[in-house]
């Protein structure tokens, strides 16, 4: 067993946070209701070696251990620093969580309620008991799960355990930028549960999803499937009751047989956009059950400029992307933002700064996180979390500094012999795009990045389109590119940046660049360097980053660039390369000076012809 590196690196969220009410907020902004029983907090924990008894091979963690370690809080994993345990689960290794379960007075309205026990991710196999039953099992550590617990449950306490597995980088499973040999571009690896646990009760007849689709144009509607199950008693054709409201008033309705899509018109629909990140509200009711969502209108697409440049379109218009990386690192949580106030520091603070969008790198965060991009009005482009076998450098280093261009269908090459592992990576791919479709600022699914356990990104960028038309898609994102998706994808560090010869008819965007290193003492990590230029002080890194822009970014723009994502929004562990340090306490360049070379990123982006509406 080893020990995660020592940090002392607080912020100031989790020097705030209460172990016993960590992350209360409720988790699912687009399908709510008025149940939520938060089970964060302090839970038991162990970890077991392979050896235990009764354990068996990896897939099965065996017995539970008859005595417990210690505390945890969740939903940190063990190996950050607010989990309060300090330790790393290693391949082949069991980490136990175990509680108890009392249901408050009246959680049950009626007695033909369903509980249902919601896990927001857990990282990377589990196993759920409830009272000794199993409760169910989940592969995957990036994707929520929901079990039905009522059988299962006795009045007053109950005893839930979850036993947990993780093989990090020694499997081909989804791992994002974890490594067990963290270092460089690579993250201190984190374990079991990192996002919300709780429960709700919900009636036997209920809507299990809403799909919500924005038609703009000369009669814009919203598209609403409500999917359901179960039937009200006594009622087999009740309907779904729509209603839309703005402002706090209702202002369209209509009934919708389950499964089935029905436009509701709004005529003269207020448009989302980053400027203007209006949301309509809106009310589900099937039965006893009442939900609550939101949506805005808005469109993304491609098309021509005025001068026939390919372009992104927001709302049948061209929109500049000025996006930051987003790793969505925290050095006392690891993946787990310490709160919710955290995410939203982050968020505002690139709006400030006059980025419109974060691309979300190699990882899926809450749905909280995506309810505060919708609501505060930022561009979102959203990564899937890469797996495969080791990666070859050749592969995924060499095109850093020298053009190359490899047919991934050659899957050996890439980390992709294992026919098992390529399907799970589509089905996670596709579970994805379902469970954050209703998003209303994702505007670009990247399914690969650096040729990180890519493989037949072309026929997948194909499925991602037929799953969900309404997206642009970077089919890969840096390099190997298959000539596939919407953009024509571009990492530039080590060299100058110029716009491509070769004409190419889809959307130029330079998807990383910069990534300037600069250190902040008293606020970083530890005494690693790791960046792709590094500056002594913060007028040489501001004037560096000024040249940077003023000479190779900007002037590329009237030339088809229409996005850029910088490298990166903070600090991560040996990264010092953040506009922010990792403890989010300080800004290493005057926000004015972004912002204005932000405003002239935008202010140089010509505008559609007027064969575009």
């Amino acid at each position: 067993m080893t020990t995660p590196p020592p940090t002392g690196l607080l912020t100031r969220w989790g020097a705030a946070l209460d172990p016993d009410d960590p992350l209360p907020e409720y988790p699912r902004p687009q399908l709510a209701r008025d149940s939520h029983l938060s089970l964060n907090g302090r839970w038991q924990y162990a970890i077991t070696p392979p050896g235990h008894p009764g354990a068996g091979d990896r897939a099965e963690p065996g017995a539970e251990p008859g005595e417990y370690d210690g505390e945890i809080i969740v939903p940190f994993s063990p190996e950050a620093p607010l989990s309060g345990v300090g330790r790393t689960l290693l391949p082949g290794h069991t980490l136990w969580y175990r509680r108890t379960l009392t249901l408050p007075d009246g959680f049950r309205a009626r007695p033909d309620d369903r509980v249902l026990l919601h896990f927001g991710a857990v990282d990377q196999t589990c196993r759920v008991h409830l009272n000794g039953t199993l409760a169910g099992r989940h592969t995957g550590g990036y994707l929520p799960f929901t079990l039905d617990i009522t059988d299962t449950l006795r009045p007053g306490p109950n005893t839930l355990t979850v036993a947990v597995q993780d093989g990090t980088d020694t499997n081909d499973h989804a791992r994002g930028k974890q490594r067990l040999d963290r270092g460089g571009i690579w993250y201190t690896p984190q374990s079991g549960i990192w996002q919300t646990v709780w429960a709700e009760s919900v009636p036997a007849a209920r809507i299990t999803a809403l799909t919500l689709t924005p038609h703009l144009g000369d009669d814009p509607a919203i598209e609403i499937t409500a999917h359901t199950t179960g039937t009200p008693t006594g009622a087999p054709h009740t309907p779904v009751r729509l209603t839309v409201h703005t402002g706090g008033q209702p202002i369209a309705h209509a009934d919708a047989a389950p499964g089935r899509p029905v436009r509701i018109p709004l005529p003269g629909a207020r448009t989302w956009t980053p400027e203007d990140p209006h949301l309509y509200d809106l009310t589900a009711d099937y039965g006893t059950d009442h939900v609550r969502s939101y949506f805005g209108m808005r469109t993304f697409a491609t098309g021509p400029d005025r001068d026939g440049v390919p372009r992104l379109l927001l709302n049948g218009r061209p929109y500049f992307h000025a996006g930051v990386l987003d790793q969505g690192y925290w050095p006392d949580g690891l993946y787990t933002a310490p709160s919710d106030q955290a995410m939203i520091h982050d968020i505002a603070t690139m709006k400030r700064l006059g980025f419109t969008m974060l691309r979300k790198h190699i990882k899926i965060e809450p749905l909280r996180w995506y309810h505060h991009c919708d609501r505060l009005g930022i561009l979102v482009w959203q990564d899937m979390v890469n797996g495969g076998a080791p990666y070859n450098p050749l592969v995924i280093t060499a095109p850093v500094a020298t053009p190359l261009r490899l047919d991934d269908r050659r899957h050996r090459r890439f980390g992709r012999a294992d026919p098992a592992g390529r399907a799970r990576f589509r089905t996670e791919t596709r579970r994805t795009v379902e469970h954050l479709r209703n998003t209303v600022s994702i505007a670009v699914w990247v399914p690969f990045n650096e040729g990180w356990g890519q493989f037949d990104a072309a026929d997948i960028t194909a499925a991602i389109a037929a799953l969900d038309p309404t997206r642009t898609i970077d089919h890969a994102s840096g390099w190997h590119d298959q000539r596939a998706g919407d953009l024509r994808s571009l990492h530039v560090y080590f060299r100058r940046f110029r716009v491509p010869r070769r004409p190419d008819p889809r959307v130029l965007v330079l998807s990383e660049y910069g990534g300037y290193n600069h250190r902040v003492h008293g606020h970083t990590f530890n005494d690693k360097d790791f960046g792709y230029q590094r500056h002594a002080t913060p007028e040489r890194l501001a004037a560096a980053y000024t040249r940077l822009h003023a000479q190779q970014i900007i002037p590329a723009v009237p030339r088809g660039l229409s996005a850029t994502v910088y490298t990166q929004l903070s600090d991560v562990e040996d990264e010092l390369n953040g506009l922010l340090t990792y403890d989010r306490e300080i800004l290493k360049l005057p926000a004015d000076l972004v912002r204005a070379l932000n405003d002239r990123l935008r202010l140089d982006t010509p505008e559609t012809g007027p064969h575009q509406r």
